[in-house]
């Protein structure tokens, strides 16, 4: 009987150690970071990669007015079956904000969802795009948010019930969703391939017009069809082109302006995501309607 026991523990260790070893927390490999690290970041190349990516409409106060230069104080709200998450303050505030990052700091966080601390990031964080981006549009990245108001807001805990509370097995989600592979694949037209790098990459887009698994995984293969709401409050629509119906003019015009063909407006968070569209340039734009067209 004892050396029943004993063999069960030896065997329960042996577990735990390999679940340990699966779930660590996997940055960036050296070589990715040594080229991170000989980059020269532009803030104003920075900007850009920021609007593209929606950052002020998620980290911005809740009810904070559209600026040139917002506050990241975080604090908003995004509830979801799994619970409430709380955006982080992301200002360059050196206590309360991301001020004393290192580079390797952030492109880790973005693009791996890996805290300083070493810590796995909740998924809400859509670090699964990010993962597609460049490193030069990451640095740049952190270079803009550098250059915005730092704020000394502390945004609450995010609201988790057992088991989503141990973000230890956040490493095995990540083994199963976080890769580096497009979804639209196939010879490409450069419009198109820009559009897909905005998209799938820095817009996340599919973050919220793309439907979940059960353990919160996006479905790629009904890629943009639409999902419904993590509040729970109706659906939100898809972008595919069967689902719009509309022209590339149409989806170009509605990015910058909001407004669409039948002159509805957009509202709610898709509202956030117009205003911060309508910065790109017309050529990004135009680029991201050529994906979405691109799509079957």
């Amino acid at each position: 009987m004892q050396r029943v026991a004993v063999f069960v523990f030896g065997l329960a260790l042996l577990a735990g150690a390999g679940f340990w070893w699966l779930t660590r927390p996997q940055g960036l490999d050296d070589a990715d970071i040594a080229t991170l690290m000989a980059l020269d970041a532009d803030p104003e190349r920075g900007a850009g990669v920021f609007w593209a990516g929606g950052c002020a409409g998620c980290h911005s106060a809740p009810g904070a007015e559209d600026d040139d230069a917002p506050v990241l104080s975080g604090g908003q709200r995004f509830e979801t079956e799994f619970g409430v998450f709380i955006a982080p303050n992301i200002s360059p505030h050196p206590d309360h904000g991301i001020g004393t990052w290192g580079r390797a700091d952030f492109a880790n966080a973005m693009m791996r969802g890996i805290s300083p601390q070493g810590a796995h990031y909740y998924p809400a964080f859509p670090y699964t795009a990010y993962a597609l981006a460049d490193l030069q549009e990451i640095a740049d990245l952190q270079a803009f948010i550098a250059t915005l108001p730092p704020s000394d807001a502390v945004a609450p805990e995010h609201e988790l019930a057992f088991p989503f509370t141990f973000r230890r097995g956040i490493g095995l989600w990540k083994a199963r969703y976080l890769g580096e592979d497009w979804v639209l694949q196939g010879d490409l037209s450069p419009e198109v391939e820009r559009g897909r790098h905005l998209v799938e990459a820095l817009a996340h887009c599919a973050e919220c017009h793309t439907p979940r698994d059960s353990f919160g995984g996006l479905d790629r293969a009904a890629w943009m069809e639409g999902a419904p709401n993590p509040s729970g409050d109706g659906r939100i629509p898809g972008i595919t082109p069967g689902a719009l119906g509309w022209s590339r003019q149409d989806i170009a015009l509605y990015l910058e302006s909001g407004f669409t063909p039948e002159f509805d407006v957009a509202g709610g968070s898709m509202a956030a995501v117009v205003r911060a569209m309508a910065r790109l340039t017309p050529a990004d734009r135009d680029a991201i309607a050529a994906y979405l067209l691109a799509l079957e």
